[in-house]
């Protein structure tokens, strides 16, 4: 009995230790928390890098916005050169009607002069002839020109009254030819400037729409790239996502199974227990058995392989030659811009007005804003040697006209100004155009 005994304990301790190892949930389990390992990882990696494409991100829209404000400048650069552009073309159609009344006064003016001349010298041969004055004959013919005639004749003091009225006469007929000859020069002079201007303009609206354009499809494209970066990074993060939450729902399963095979060999464990125990108190009781039954050992418990997941100054005058970089890439040219607050506010310069600006803002006054000009910097300090060029002297180059561009000279063959095509800009004026258009001006404040 008592081998008979010892043989149904060791069957049930065999069996409840098959049952109890559950070696092939345990593999499962330990595999798949590797791979959930791997994925956390992957997906950090993942993280790390979207949280640097964002901090990207966050420069690129800041660039963006950047822009944005530069094409708002550009756009309102080209609105007021448009308006000044039209108001030009109005001048120049009003002066070139004065230009044309003035032409014609001056013809009906050297036809009246022409009979003047010819009554004078009816006058002088009709007196030379009746034997007249010799001093009047001798003015007349020793004169180089009419205009000469007609001074020598008035300071001969022998002339007939009536020869006095007509030289008189003639002489301030000469005179408002002169004046209106002179002043006919001067609007010539003011429209072929007018339309110098007008040209340079046209260049530069062309060269601002180039830059506007080229800004617009430079923006787009970065945004454009944003976007599908953005969305590669995001479906990636989603795609480990899925994969990592499938593992956790199949290591959840597979721990639930583990558990219920657990309780069930627990279970199964008992009632072998009690099974044994009652066979063992109903030998206990025959007659021919005496002995003491061996109390049956107790049953290991199964582990389980829980993983655990891991967890994851004031400026200085000497500044004047860098005050004016925070505009750069934040201004646009308007020709006549700058000469008010609003213009400054929104970084509208032309080249006279940045300069004005420049140094306002080391505490020296070139002169009232509303009227600064290339022609008024030119007289505004000591005229130096280009030899001698230093940072902060103002350089002027013949563009449009002469002395039509002025800049702040930096240093190194460089100066900073604001250009038709740029803005507010460092520029090179030792080789290309701006090393052409120089002319060797150069003022110092």
């Amino acid at each position: 009995m008592k081998k008979k005994m010892l043989l149904l304990n060791t069957t049930v301790l065999l069996g409840l230790g098959g049952v109890l190892s559950t070696p092939a949930y345990a593999s499962t389990i330990q595999d798949m928390e590797s791979q959930k390992s791997q994925i956390q990882n992957q997906r950090q990696d993942v993280q790390s890098n979207i949280k640097a494409a964002s901090d990207e991100l966050i420069r690129l829209q800041a660039e963006q916005d950047q822009m944005k404000a530069q094409l708002e400048r550009l756009t309102l650069a080209e609105e007021e050169n448009n308006k000044k552009a039209q108001k030009t073309e109005a001048d120049i159609k009003e002066t070139s009607k004065q230009v044309d009344q003035l032409e014609k006064e001056i013809k009906l003016l050297q036809e009246k002069l022409e009979k003047r001349n010819d009554i004078l010298k009816d006058r002088a041969r009709s007196m030379q002839e009746s034997g007249g004055n010799v001093e009047y004959l001798q003015v007349l013919l020793g004169s180089s020109s009419f205009g000469d005639f007609v001074d020598r004749a008035l300071a001969v003091s022998t002339i007939v009254d009536a020869d006095r009225g007509i030289l008189k006469e003639t002489k301030n007929m000469q005179d408002e030819l002169k004046t209106k000859q002179a002043d006919v020069k001067s609007k010539l002079a003011s429209l072929e400037d007018m339309k110098a201007e007008l040209d340079e303009m046209t260049v530069q609206l062309a060269a601002q729409k180039k830059q506007k354009d080229a800004l617009a499809k430079e923006l787009k494209d970065k945004e454009a790239k944003n976007e599908e970066l953005k969305a590669s990074l995001q479906s990636k993060d989603s795609s480990l996502a899925n994969e990592q939450s499938t593992l956790e729902q199949n290591i959840k399963d597979q721990k639930a199974a583990e558990e219920a095979a657990r309780k069930a060999a627990e279970q199964a464990a008992k009632e072998a227990a009690k099974k044994a125990a009652e066979q063992a108190q109903k030998a206990a009781a025959e007659p021919a058995e005496k002995a003491d039954s061996p109390s049956p050992k107790a049953a290991p418990k199964a582990s389980s392989n829980d993983v655990a997941p891991t967890s994851a100054p004031a400026p200085k005058a000497s500044n004047v030659v860098t005050v004016g970089n925070r505009w750069i890439g934040n201004s646009a040219y308007v020709f006549g811009g700058g000469r008010s607050q609003s213009d400054i506010n929104h970084g509208l310069f032309d080249c006279s007005s940045f300069v004005h600006w420049a140094y306002s803002q080391v505490g020296v006054n070139l002169g009232p804003l509303g009227s600064v000009s290339t022609e008024t910097l030119k007289h505004a300090g000591t005229q130096v040697s280009s030899s001698q060029m230093q940072p902060g002297d103002l350089v002027f180059f013949d563009t449009y006209k002469k002395d039509g561009h002025v800049g702040i000279y930096v240093g190194g063959g460089k100066f900073i100004g604001a250009q038709s095509s740029t803005g507010v800009a460092i520029a090179n004026m030792s080789s290309g155009y701006w090393k052409q258009k120089f002319n060797g001006r150069v003022v110092r404040i």
